[in-house]
């Protein structure tokens, strides 16, 4: 089995000094603003991948609108 990815910044101040926490698994703590957070994976979506609609392009100056 494969190890979990770690997140790479502080989702609060955008620091990259991360340590995990003692609180269980997928929690992390930032040195730098002094918060804890906890990342968890809830699961695939129904729908599925959805890709956006082609976007319209004004005919006078080829910019999307």
């Amino acid at each position: 089995m494969s190890e979990r990815a770690a997140p790479f910044y502080c989702p609060y101040c955008g620091d990259e000094d991360l340590r995990p926490n003692e609180t269980g698994h997928g929690a992390w703590e930032c040195a730098s603003c002094n918060r804890a957070f906890q990342l968890k994976f809830l699961g695939l979506l129904a729908r599925g991948v959805q890709r956006p609609a082609d976007k319209a392009v004004n005919s006078v100056g080829g910019d999307e609108i």
